[in-house]
C-alpha cells in the first residue's frame, strides 16, 4: 500500500451485477481495507474476505453507519420489478439517496454512484428523469468528490447472481453486441466490470472536486 493509510469503504447494492464486480475490485486493490457492505437480507455468495463486514439494514430507515473514508452505491431496480413508479422511485432515488447521506454522516467525503446513459430531467423517458432526480439530490449533500456512472447497457452474468433475465436488456445485447465494434464508444454495450474498475480508479486516483459524471465511453477507456 506504499504507506498509504487503507480506505475502510461502505457499498450499498454488493449482490447487484456492477455492484458485486464494484466489491470484487475493492477486495483485489491492495489500498483497501474493512468494507461494510450494507445488506437487505443474508446472502450466500458474497466473497472469503475477513476484510468484509457485513450489515443488514432497511434502506427506507437506515441506522447509524460505520465511520468510513469511501462509499460506492449501486441500488437499482426496474419498473417491471418494481411493480409501478412509486416503487421504482423508491428504490432509484430515496434508497440511494438515503444510503448517500447516512454515509456523508458516517464522515464518508468521496462517493461513487451508478445512474445511467441518458440520464436527465427534461427527457421524455420516466426513467432516465428519475436517474436525474437522483443525480441531482446526491449533489446537494456535499461530497469532495461525487463520481457518477452513466454507463450504456450493461452485460454481464446475471443468473450467476440469482437475478431473473432482463428480457428488454437481453434482446439489445443479441443485437447490439455482434456490431458493438461499429458503434460509437459511448453507446456500446459495456462489461459490469469495466464500470466498476473505473469507479474505483475514478474515486480514488481522480483530480479534483467536486461533482464528476463519467459517460460510457469515458467508462469504457478508465476501466479498460
Amino acid at each position: 500500500m506504499n504507506g498509504e493509510p487503507a480506505h475502510t469503504v461502505l457499498i450499498a447494492g454488493a449482490t447487484g451485477l456492477v455492484g458485486s464486480q464494484i466489491l470484487h475490485a475493492l477486495l483485489n486493490d491492495g489500498r483497501t481495507g474493512t468494507v461494510h457492505v450494507l445488506l437487505r437480507r443474508a446472502v450466500l455468495d458474497l466473497p472469503a474476505s475477513r476484510r468484509l463486514q457485513t450489515l443488514f439494514v432497511d434502506f427506507a430507515a437506515l441506522p447509524s453507519l460505520p465511520a468510513a473514508d469511501e462509499a460506492y452505491i449501486a441500488v437499482g431496480t426496474t419498473i417491471r420489478s418494481a411493480r409501478s413508479r412509486d416503487a421504482f422511485v423508491a428504490v432509484d432515488v430515496d434508497a440511494v439517496v438515503n444510503v448517500a447521506r447516512a454515509a456523508y454522516a458516517a464522515g464518508v467525503r468521496k462517493l461513487a454512484v451508478v445512474s445511467a446513459l441518458g440520464a436527465n430531467a427534461r427527457s421524455s423517458v420516466f426513467y432516465n428523469r428519475v436517474k436525474a432526480q437522483a443525480e441531482s439530490e446526491l449533489a446537494t449533500i456535499g461530497f469532495d468528490r461525487l463520481v457518477i456512472a452513466r454507463p450504456s447497457l450493461l452485460h454481464g452474468d446475471r443468473g450467476q447472481l440469482g437475478q431473473s433475465w432482463r428480457l428488454g436488456e437481453g434482446l439489445s445485447l443479441l443485437v447490439l453486441r455482434p456490431i458493438s465494434a461499429l458503434l460509437p464508444k459511448g453507446a456500446r454495450p459495456i462489461a459490469a466490470r469495466t464500470v466498476a474498475r473505473a469507479m474505483v480508479r475514478a474515486l480514488r486516483d481522480g483530480e479534483g472536486g467536486g461533482v464528476q459524471v463519467f459517460e460510457s465511453a469515458a467508462l469504457h477507456d478508465l476501466g479498460a
